[in-house]
């Protein structure tokens, strides 16, 4: 790949009927750029949709985020939400919030958490989930391929069937029974791990917990895909030339089967972290998904909107990202 040609090793992974070479590895063509600008424009039209549905919805419920206050009068509650801009008509604050957006990137101040600006609540608590989500994202995608070639390969033996047995009850469980659980028998029970997740040590259950689904379901994708490549008629051709099993197994099979997966890694990534939220409340962790629920019982709006944009931006790189690796694994994609 460095040399910016493909080799006469590169896998043939199109339909099997001919082993036609493959004349060049990806590269920034025109039609590539177009499609990267096109996602790029769809991203922004995606968000701002967010924003905008998020912005209207929320101002919509009755209440507000000073009518829990404690011994607050009228008169002081006109004041802060005079001091908030709250006052204004409903669109004019809908424009201005989006002015500042985007010539400022200011989700602006906390209502709740005062003192303290969205963005760096937000960066805060990411330090938190981004290195939770990371872990669990690699650790799901790791076991998962591991897993899911074994048990292609050792197809309707008793790994394969205990692999698919393990994986099948761990999809069907939802992560908050999962949570709750480890948290009961390894923390409360046995004493061995922190319940909470302030700490590394505490970490430890909500990477377990937020990658057993993720993994269970790259496991069973992985074994699906695997088998159909090793069907093909071009892996039958190496294996029938005496190619070694391992360059076959690694080479050829494991790399094409691992399109899916990719597909499903993106979006699993930002579905990682987003998804933290009870996992966060369960353990504990000082997350952004944590700060995402405060946000909704505390009424608190900029933060409610500041975290929901961040977080669906993150959901829209990642789709990204992973629709351009495809290009990566198989230069033959092309996009339209």
């Amino acid at each position: 790949m460095s040399s910016g040609r493909c080799t006469d090793d590169c896998p043939d992974a199109g339909n099997g009927a001919n082993t036609e070479q493959i004349k060049g590895c990806p590269e920034m063509s025109p039609k590539l750029m177009f499609y990267i600008l096109k996602r790029i424009l769809l991203a922004l039209l995606t968000i701002w949709i967010v924003i905008t549905v998020t912005f209207f919805v929320m101002h919509s419920v009755p209440g507000g985020p000073f009518v829990g206050e404690k011994a607050i009068s009228k008169e002081a509650t006109a004041a802060l939400e005079a001091k908030y801009g709250l006052d204004k008509p409903l669109m004019e604050q809908y424009v201005t919030y989006l002015k500042d957006i985007v010539t400022k990137f200011d989700f602006g101040p906390s209502l709740k958490q005062r003192g303290r600006q969205v963005i760096d609540v937000i960066m805060d608590g990411m330090k938190t989930s981004a290195k939770l989500g990371l872990i669990a994202a690699f650790a799901a995608a790791l076991v998962g391929i591991v897993l899911g070639s074994v048990a292609a390969l050792k197809r309707n033996k008793l790994v394969d069937k205990c692999i698919m047995v393990i994986t099948t009850a761990f999809v069907s469980m939802p992560s908050f029974i999962v949570g709750s659980f480890l948290l009961v028998i390894i923390s409360v029970k046995l004493g061995w791990l922190p319940a909470n997740g302030s700490t590394a040590a505490g970490l430890v259950l909500p990477v377990i917990t937020l990658a057993l689904y993720p993994m269970s379901y790259i496991t069973r994708l992985t074994r699906s895909s695997m088998l159909d490549v090793l069907g093909q008629d071009y892996i039958r051709t190496a294996r029938a030339k005496g190619v070694p099993s391992s360059k076959v197994i690694f080479g050829h099979a494991l790399k094409n089967s691992l399109i899916p997966v990719i597909t499903y890694f993106g979006p699993m990534l930002a579905y990682i972290v987003t998804g933290s939220m009870v996992v966060e409340q369960i353990f504990a962790v000082p997350g952004i998904g944590r700060a995402f629920v405060s946000s909704i019982t505390n009424r608190d709006y900029t933060m409610i909107m500041g975290t929901t944009i961040f977080l669906a931006s993150l959901i829209v790189v990642m789709n990204l990202v992973s629709d351009l690796l495809y290009k990566v694994v198989d230069p033959r994609i092309e996009f339209d």
